[in-house]
């Protein structure tokens, strides 16, 4: 993963993590992991995203503690994890798992991760980098998201909505999300849409891993670029994205 990243041409922005769930179905494209945000959140309202949020400093003091053996994006990892429990009661990253809602309930009654973990130990390796995209904007709330994929355990519970800040849960292939968008039935942003329009080209989790590891990871800052007359909000072309602009008027960014 490269971070040439740090450009300090761009505004300040919030570190986050976003935890892309793999479900696999014999003889039928896979499930992900998604839910729909709160219409009265200031970020993405009634937008559907996969689960994910801000790296807290919970998750940077449990990243300091692994020592420098640790991924030096450990803090990311543990965010989405931590994110992923919060949000839908999948435990994803614990090599020995406690009850994943007793995890949960630590967490909303506002214990750090390595707090309600009760000492279930990590397993950061099991998520794979996939993506990092940090909008440029100066008028909006703005996040250094780091994307990542992780296959669903085959014992984990059924996944539960959190109710607060998002209120709904499906699991659905990404053609199928996007299509329920194009019906109106679905809000995406822009990151989403693309993510979704990358992973609907693969049709198992081990293909999206075999991909992600043969793709780099940069940063993505989406620009806006005039072509044919019409503005068009643009990403790089050689980081395994099928679709690399968007009118701009077409494109929900937040």
């Amino acid at each position: 993963m490269t971070a040439a990243d740090d450009d300090t041409t761009l505004p300040p922005a919030t570190p986050a993590a976003t935890l892309i769930v793999f479900r696999d179905r014999a003889g039928s494209l896979p499930e992900l992991l998604m839910v729909e945000r709160s219409a009265c959140l200031a970020f993405a309202p009634g937008a559907t995203v996969f689960p994910g949020g801000r790296v807290e400093p919970g998750d940077v003091a449990l990243a300091d503690s692994l020592g420098p053996t640790a991924p030096a994006d450990a803090a990311a990892r543990i965010a989405a994890i931590r994110e992923t429990i919060e949000e839908t009661g999948v435990a994803i990253g614990l090599a020995a798992p406690r009850a994943a809602d007793v995890i949960r309930g630590a967490l909303q009654r506002g214990a750090a991760l390595a707090e309600a973990l009760g000492g279930a130990t990590l397993d950061l390796d099991s998520l794979v980098p996939f993506a990092r995209w940090r909008p440029g904007e100066r008028h909006a709330r703005v996040f250094d998201a780091l994307f990542y994929l992780a296959r669903l355990p085959a014992a984990a519970p059924p996944a539960r909505v959190d109710a607060t800040e998002n209120v709904r849960l499906d699991w659905l292939s990404a053609r199928d999300a996007l299509d329920a968008a194009a019906r109106g039935e679905r809000t995406l942003i822009f990151p989403t849409r693309r993510n979704l329009e990358r992973l609907a080209q693969f049709a198992n989790y081990d293909e999206a891993v075999a991909h992600a590891r043969a793709t780099p990871v940069r940063r993505i800052t989406p620009w806006i670029e005039r072509r044919d007359g019409v503005d068009h909000l643009c990403i790089p072309d050689d980081l395994g994205y099928p679709t690399a602009a968007e009118p701009v008027a077409d494109a929900r960014r937040g």
